[in-house]
């Protein structure tokens, strides 16, 4: 590869990683009537956080649920998950990381992978948007698991179907949230 194409992956590398993770604006052109998102493993039910799925603070060797998006816009290069407590101000809103996905533009529906807890190292196709923003109290990475010791707390995840170009705003085109459960 040559040096001038390897200068331009790195600077839209950097131009979308300064934008998901707020350091930029949003452009909002949300159409999310038809933008679904749903639960894809079976263990998970959206009422509680199945057993082995808690931080590892709690004994848990924890990952995302896989989740299904469907009647994403056309115009969509990436789906951005905001991981949150929603029992717990400091971790709510994505606190518990947020992670982005690039899928292909065109395409309507696709099953995101699960990412484990508690790494920085993203299976292929995923970037970091935001860290987990409390490593003090479980151990670093992009996503920390549900970690509020058993005490009732909601968690949720926001996911975003956006179009990121370079040297341009990221556009949220489509915008939904998905009950995780209660821990």
């Amino acid at each position: 590869m040559k040096k001038k194409d390897i200068l331009k992956k790195v600077s839209l590398f950097v131009t979308v990683s300064f934008l998901l993770a707020g350091c930029g604006k949003y452009i909002q052109n949300r159409k999310t009537a038809d933008f679904k998102i749903s639960l894809a493993d079976a263990k998970w039910d959206g009422k509680k956080i199945p057993a082995g799925e808690q931080c590892s603070k709690f004994g848990g060797k924890a990952s995302t649920p896989r989740l299904l998006i469907t009647n994403i816009p056309a115009e969509a290069n990436a789906i951005i998950m905001e991981y949150s407590d929603k029992d717990h101000k400091p971790m709510d809103n994505g606190g518990h990381g947020k992670i982005g996905y690039k899928i292909k533009p065109g395409i309507s529906e696709v099953t995101i992978p699960s990412v484990p807890g508690h790494t920085f190292k993203l299976p292929k196709g995923f970037f970091l948007v935001t860290a987990h923003s409390n490593p003090k109290w479980d151990k670093a990475g992009a996503y920390m698991p549900p970690c509020s010791g058993g005490k009732g707390n909601r968690y949720y995840v926001t996911v975003k179907a956006v179009q990121v170009a370079e040297g341009k705003e990221a556009k949220v085109l489509a915008e939904g949230m998905i009950q995780l459960g209660k821990y």
